[in-house]
């Protein structure tokens, strides 16, 4: 396995957090942020393939039919973002 360098610039917090949890876990603190790393391409990658095959041939033809079919309500005065 290759390894590539990389300076990685922590907030104070979360370095200390990292650093607690690899000493729970029993490895270096640079084990710990590649397998965090890692573990975090895979959610990103198996979600994007995910969502792609969920998408199937779907266009946006198709979404514009769907939504011009929803109700025209407006939403109540309480319904907001926060």
């Amino acid at each position: 396995m290759s390894k590539a360098t990389y300076p990685l610039k922590l907030p104070v917090s979360v370095k200390k957090a990292a650093e607690r949890l690899a000493k729970e876990d029993g490895v270096s603190l640079n084990q710990w942020i590649a397998a965090a790393v890692a573990e975090k391409v895979g959610v990103v990658e198996t979600a994007a393939e995910f969502f792609k095959k969920r998408a199937g041939k779907a266009t946006g033809t198709g979404l514009m039919r769907f939504l011009r079919q929803a109700p025209k309500n407006v939403p109540p005065p309480d319904d907001v973002v926060r």
